[in-house]
């Protein structure tokens, strides 16, 4: 008994260990070295695994002299880390953006919308078009489609009369699809001329118009398909620099390709004066619908101070490594 106990120690103190390193690490920001970067993503697996190495320590060790006093310490260190990061993203924060009462609003001041990355080799069609029929949403953001996707999504032209679409192959390819008329629309490149981006306004039913931008930066890790290994991360904080010289409301969503407490996305938010509607209320992770652990928040929708959240929802998988995230929105001035 007393080796098991033994063994399952050493255990703890080297998982431990490797859990305080990859804190540690996970604080260094260079997108040379994408590797670091990606640190920044499993803190809420990394948060869990320094808990249970707390727990289980405190509870088998039997020997408290001060190499063990330091561990603990560490493991107490690196868990207040992680949570630093993790509990804005929690309903015990207050909320970056209010919510406000259904049943006081002027509707006609209220739009929703639905965030969908397909996933280029998925072929699950009705799977997403069941998503968009319950949903009922005004506006479908609709990410790494191809000229297949954009030919089997044609039946939502029907329901969603203005639509903006540039499909591609690289896995980078965006359509817009909205019941909402659009005016002054632009496809930009913002940092790689294969990865486009839309910007447009949207008039809402009582008259009055918000500015949508609709973005999906590529992340900092080999690829097939365009990266930024080695570059700046600049495509948000380009978008950032935009709308903080923004004339209407403002919406930027899309696949950030970045968890929410990423040092760019955090810049992001600075530069552009805009709330994450996340924040306080959940982490509502969005990657990867393929995997029950290894899931973090990469889809993302801010607003300006002028909207208030009446809805925020993660939809069900359909096929995607993405799962669809709904927001509903109301614009109150």
């Amino acid at each position: 008994m007393n080796r098991l106990r033994q063994t399952i120690l050493y255990l703890i103190i080297a998982t431990g260990t490797l859990m305080i390193i990859v804190s540690l690490l996970s604080l260094i920001y260079d997108v040379q070295f994408w590797f670091i970067k990606a640190l920044d993503f499993p803190r809420v697996q990394v948060l869990v695994v320094l808990l249970i190495c707390l727990s289980l320590f405190a509870v088998l060790n039997k020997r408290w002299t001060l190499m063990p006093y330091l561990f603990l310490a560490g493991l107490v260190a690196s868990i207040v880390l992680q949570a630093r990061f993790i509990l804005p993203y929690t309903p015990l924060a207050n909320k970056a953006v209010e919510s406000a009462d259904p049943l006081s609003i002027n509707q006609e001041k209220a739009f929703s919308l639905l965030i969908a990355n397909v996933w280029i080799k998925n072929k699950r069609v009705e799977a997403l078009l069941d998503i968009v029929n319950e949903s009922d949403p005004d506006v479908v953001l609709v990410l790494e489609t191809n000229k297949w996707w954009i030919n089997q999504l044609a039946v939502l032209q029907k329901q969603f009369p203005h639509s903006v679409k540039y499909p591609l192959d690289n896995t980078y390819g965006i359509a817009l699809y909205s019941k909402l008329p659009l005016e002054n629309t632009e496809i930009k490149f913002l940092n790689q001329d294969k990865v486009p981006s839309i910007h447009t306004t949207v008039k809402l039913l009582d008259g009055s118009s918000f500015m949508l931008h609709a973005v999906h930066p590529v992340p900092p890790k080999p690829s097939e398909h365009p990266d930024n290994v080695g570059e700046k991360e600049v495509a948000l904080l380009k978008v950032g620099k935009m709308v903080a010289q923004r004339e209407l409301p403002t919406v930027v969503a899309g696949d950030l390709n970045d968890v929410a407490w990423s040092k760019t996305s955090r810049l992001f938010g600075t530069s552009s004066r805009l709330g994450d509607v996340r924040v306080g209320r959940g982490l509502y992770n969005s990657f990867d619908a393929t995997s029950l652990i290894f899931r973090w928040p990469l889809d993302h929708v801010y607003v300006s101070q002028e909207f208030k959240v009446l809805e925020l929802d993660r939809k069900s998988a359909f096929g995607s490594d993405h799962f669809p995230i709904f927001v509903k929105l109301y614009l109150h001035e």
